[in-house]
């Protein structure tokens, strides 16, 4: 009887053996094949000095001021006339929300659909204190090191005036494209976007502009950051997260602090017991929707046990989402975030505080609501709590098709200028301009032809943000390429 038991396992171990060989032999690459772009010479020193004059403006935006910094920005907008004379000849330019720009290249097809190509040129503030851990001065616009160094030279001045720059040169070369392209950079991203990005859109709806799809700012190409995968990998935003921050809220009874209440009485208590089940007790992680097809797209160029895993997620799955579960980025594309952010209360050593206040900002999954959230933080912060939802929160939105003409335009693209990258649909953890057109495109891809290693992550809204001279002329050519390919069939 045992041996009957012992062969039939082993029997049932081989064949789960031999699906697993044979599902994961099944899945083949799914990397489009298309031809070397042909080579085009970019002045890789004049575009960095366009770049670097760009960042010296110092167009830091605010969320309750619109006119601070104003005159920086109209400062810009002459530079950009200035070092771009054939865009305003030959386009049209329009001033939206105040600082925000729209221009606007009309096509040779007035039944074809236009696209939109969007950047934005207002940036954060330089951390205080982080001046002197600066390689070059934050506001110099320096070149040196083969680098233009300095705050938006990466966020997000280098796709503006690589889009610029791509577009001078077809002008020069008397290029037309077949749709209208509208190129829009808005003044305020870094702050909601409403006076710039959402004002445009308003204005392109009320024109009945429906565009093919939008390209923004987004997911890059990431070299050695992903575990398993030897070569660099694309990622084009397919979609992005919700925005939400809820302030909670809690009284107590203010006293002595020589008399303190039971445990877990105090409002400082029930507060950071509040925190912790918050943090603790977050919303479950799955590795479905946008981060499964990620993987799903990667899994035949990886080698080892991870291809075999990530080809066999019905068997696998629990395992690969494990693991993923314990790196920052790799989990943020399986849940809806928890962090805790900001927290008041008391003002005296000796005073026990009768109130409390926590703000907790969550990254929404697609597939999770803003109502699901809130209901989610009441249950775990308890009855005594009031919540409160901040404003310019924001759902998830709309998952971009992978297999439509435009998805497969930008990725050809990629291949075309980087015959070597690998490219797959990726999820964008953070908040950009593109979201607001949602409702005049349902094709919204999030991508910069941007190369970043691990040590260059922390350089986004941080210190020695710098863009590369050689990969700011990749990304002339990115969005020159991408413009020509317009007129042609999608590979």
């Amino acid at each position: 009887m045992i041996k009957r038991i012992l062969l039939a396992l082993l029997a049932a171990l081989a064949l789960l053996v031999i699906a697993v060989a044979i599902n994961t032999w099944r899945h083949g690459s799914r990397q489009i094949q298309v031809p070397p772009a042909p080579p085009l010479a970019v002045d890789e020193a004049a575009v960095a000095d366009k770049l670097a004059a760009a960042i010296r403006l110092r167009t830091v935006s605010s969320h309750d001021d619109p006119n601070l910094n104003a005159e920086e920005f109209r400062k810009l907008h002459a530079l950009l006339e200035q070092r771009f004379p054939l865009v305003h000849k030959h386009l049209k330019k329009e001033t939206v929300g105040g600082l925000s720009l729209l221009y606007t290249w009309p096509g040779s097809d007035a039944q074809a659909k236009p696209v939109a190509f969007l950047a934005h040129h207002d940036v954060v503030p330089i951390a205080e204190g982080t001046e002197a851990k600066w390689q070059a001065q934050p506001w110099s616009g320096e070149v040196k090191d083969g680098f233009v160094w300095g705050r938006g030279a990466w966020d997000d001045k280098a796709n503006l005036i690589a889009q610029l720059e791509a577009v001078e040169m077809l002008l020069a070369q008397g290029f037309q494209p077949r749709q209208t392209v509208y190129l829009f950079s808005g003044a305020d991203e870094e702050v909601g976007g409403r006076r710039g990005a959402m004002e445009a859109v308003k204005l392109l709806a009320a024109r009945q502009v429906k565009l093919d799809f939008v390209i923004d700012e987004g997911l890059l190409i990431t070299q050695g950051v992903m575990p398993g995968l030897a070569k660099p990998a694309a990622l084009i935003g397919i979609a992005e997260k919700g925005y939400l921050s809820v302030v909670l809220k809690v009284d107590a009874t203010p006293g002595h602090s020589s008399m303190p209440p039971p445990p877990g009485g105090s409002a400082i208590g029930m507060m950071s017991a509040a925190l912790r089940r918050l943090e603790d007790e977050q919303l479950p992680a799955a590795l479905r929707g946008v981060a499964r097809e990620m993987f799903e797209t990667l899994a035949p160029e990886m080698s080892g046990f991870q291809r075999v895993a990530l080809s066999n997620l019905w068997l696998f799955g629990p395992v690969v989402q494990a693991q993923l579960e314990k790196g920052a980025s790799t989990n943020a594309m399986l849940r809806t975030t928890t962090a805790l952010t900001l927290v008041h209360a008391g003002n005296k050593d000796n005073v026990l505080p009768g109130h409390a206040e926590a703000t907790v900002n969550f990254r929404i999954l697609p597939g999770d609501t803003r109502d699901s959230v809130l209901a989610h933080a009441k249950a775990k912060s308890g009855e005594r709590f009031t919540l409160e939802k901040l404003p310019n929160n924001s759902e998830p939105s709309p998952v971009s098709p992978t297999q439509s003409a435009s998805y497969r335009q930008i990725a050809g693209t990629v291949r075309a200028l980087f015959p070597d990258t690998l490219v797959a649909p990726g999820l964008m953890v953070a908040a950009t301009d593109s979201r607001h057109f949602t409702s005049i495109s349902d094709h919204i891809y999030r991508f910069s032809p941007v190369r970043a290693g691990p040590d260059d992550l922390s350089r986004f809204h941080g210190t020695n943000e710098r863009m590369s001279t050689a990969n700011l002329a990749e990304i002339v050519r990115f969005y020159h390429q991408l413009l020509r390919n317009l007129n042609a069939p999608a590979p």
